[in-house]
């Protein structure tokens, strides 16, 4: 058993009922961090929560470390009084949908579809900058993102999500060279299609998810015609992936994005 990377740690994860925000806090808590999940459905949290708690011990033998805190993204006042609440924050990824419309021509959207996920970085603006705040004054702190890497090409039927992560990905590697003297590092991942987020309710590949209508094997298939791979990433590597950037493994590492796109998306 290998010693647990992020002993000691408290990691923020807004978004935190999602199944890529469960899965990376799944993977903090399995390291040894105090995870704190946030979102705006408790329930959802709640079975976050519960399913972290039920896979057991961490990497160090202690038992995971799990809060819920039911607050909105884009509510800058509670952002900033639920990260003032805590003794440190060590940790920060946001994982809040941003209502991407994708696989319809750009020609046929509306503009507020095309706008939603471009206003919808809001979020990240608010909780990377309450987070930069607090980590300046304790000197230290690892700032996440996550995008689709949309914006390293133009690829087809994405809709407003190129514009988006162009956007997030200036802003966090902008933030990266302002705040690193500071002790700060501001590391993003790029992902997408992600196969476990695609299984329906009973986790069957070829049941429908209910948010998209689309199967896992469906989107392995898909993706696995255009990326280097030949597949669609895990959730379990994309976890990995943020635990890596966390942790002092990292430590010389800011201001650039691990691709976890199985080479669906390749940088410039």
């Amino acid at each position: 058993m290998h010693e647990p990377l992020l002993t000691g740690k408290r990691a923020v994860i807004y978004g935190g009922g999602g199944a890529i925000g469960a899965g990376v806090a799944a993977a903090f808590a399995r390291e040894g961090a105090h995870v704190h999940l946030i979102g705006r459905t408790r329930d959802r949290l709640e079975r976050a929560a519960a399913a972290i708690v039920a896979a057991g011990e961490p990497a160090g033998g202690d038992r995971p470390r799990v809060e819920i805190g039911v607050l909105d993204a884009f509510d800058e006042a509670a952002v900033q009084a639920h990260l003032g609440s805590l003794p440190r924050v060590d940790i920060s990824l946001n994982l809040v949908t941003r209502g991407d419309v994708q696989g319809q021509p750009l020609a046929e959207l509306t503009v507020d579809q095309v706008m939603a996920p471009i206003e919808n970085i809001r979020s990240n603006l608010i909780t990377a900058r309450a987070a930069a705040r607090r980590m300046i004054d304790q000197g230290e702190g690892v700032i996440l993102w996550l995008t689709s890497g949309s914006a390293a090409g133009a690829a087809p039927g994405m809709g407003g999500t190129g514009p988006a992560d162009a956007a997030t990905d200036n802003y966090m590697r902008q933030l990266a060279r302002e705040t690193g003297r500071q002790g700060l590092r501001v590391c993003g991942i790029w992902t997408a299609g992600v196969y476990d987020t695609f299984l329906g309710a009973d986790g069957d590949p070829t049941t429908p998810a209910r948010s998209s209508g689309v199967t896992a094997t469906q989107i392995d298939r898909l993706i696995g015609n255009m990326a280097a791979l030949g597949r669609a990433p895990r959730l379990e590597q994309v976890a990995e992936a943020a635990v890596f950037l966390a942790s002092e493994r990292a430590a010389c590492t800011t201001g650039s994005v691990l691709n976890v796109t199985c080479g669906l998306v390749s940088e410039r």
